[in-house]
């Protein structure tokens, strides 16, 4: 686990959450790849779009990291103040966010990265 890891995730869903656009793909690989279930989309453009359509905030709660690889439990609040949970696996690679996945609970994103409770942070 590597500290720069968690913060490059901590501050990329604090970019997010102010919607903070400029930092956020300052923050990001020029050729990242967002998705869902529903899809995904490749680059700064699509990252852009994509987060100025969210109306949501996400804020982190259990992080999860091994080689790269960064999950996030995540507390969904909507605009309208209804809550919920997810989570995001996050790639980063040199300090840069170079994908990120969200899921729609926690159990799935750690399947799809393959950590376990062993890659849970202190």
């Amino acid at each position: 686990m590597t500290t720069s890891e968690m913060a490059t995730v901590l501050a990329w869903h604090d970019a997010l959450n102010a919607g903070d656009l400029d930092t956020l793909l300052t923050l990001s690989s020029d050729d990242i790849e967002i998705g869902d279930a529903a899809g995904a989309a490749q680059g700064h453009a699509a990252l852009r779009e994509w987060a100025q359509a969210l109306d949501v905030k996400a804020e982190p709660g259990r992080i999860y990291v091994n080689d790269g690889v960064v999950v996030v439990e995540q507390r969904i609040i909507s605009v309208t103040g209804e809550e919920g949970t997810a989570a995001s696996a996050f790639r980063v690679v040199r300090d840069h966010v170079t994908s990120m996945f969200r899921h729609d609970d926690l159990a799935t994103a750690l399947a799809a990265t393959e950590l376990t409770e062993a890659d849970l942070t202190g």
